[in-house]
């Protein structure tokens, strides 16, 4: 008996009966009951939660802009500030900043790394949001910042030295956290 199938003739062509289907019992079932149990350990295994990686951190995206999003906080005399920063890296980016943009919300703002560090300079052609101009020295402390900057201008603000970072924010915003000269700036 076991695990042969079983031949029934009916007219011209015998039909096969697996032993799956027979109502007598089958080799296979034990071996399927052997693989589910074997799974069921294997899920409720402490070693697997203990052995799995940790994703590895993603950054936010801007949905307008498509630049990465990261944290970038200023150690002010109050606290610390979170800034959300959309990171322009690229030359391409660093050009067009946040020209076109119409609104930023209080804690967001755009970063401009520079490497190798140098006297940044910066304008506001078509960029219709007043700015505030954060320019970051090679310690990582801000130098100085041309607040409330002109929406539209071509004229230039430049930093008081070699800069590591130029980070861009709502106007006004930079006063509002107490940022100013010798803040520290995290990223």
């Amino acid at each position: 008996m076991g695990c042969r199938s079983r031949r029934i003739r009916r007219g011209r062509f015998p039909v096969i009966h697996h032993a799956i289907r027979s109502s007598r019992p089958s080799c296979f079932r034990p071996c399927i009951a052997l693989a589910a149990a074997v799974a069921l350990l294997a899920a409720c295994s402490p070693q697997g939660a203990t052995e799995a990686k940790p994703a590895a951190p993603t950054h936010a995206v801007h949905p307008e802009s498509g630049l990465s999003v990261i944290p970038v906080t200023l150690q002010t005399a109050s606290g610390p500030h979170v800034i959300h920063a959309e990171v322009a890296s690229s030359n391409a980016e660093q050009a067009k900043g946040l020209m076109f943009r119409k609104h930023l919300g209080p804690d967001e703002g755009m970063i401009f790394p520079r490497n190798p560090p140098d006297v940044a300079s910066f304008w506001m052609k078509n960029t219709p949001l007043p700015l505030d101009i954060v320019f970051i020295g090679v310690d990582h402390r801000v130098m100085n910042i041309s607040a409330n900057t002109e929406p539209y201008s071509l004229t230039p603000v430049t930093a008081n030295g070699m800069t590591s970072a130029v980070l861009e924010l709502p106007g006004g915003r930079a006063a509002q956290l107490g940022i100013g000269p010798g803040t520290e700036v995290k990223w």
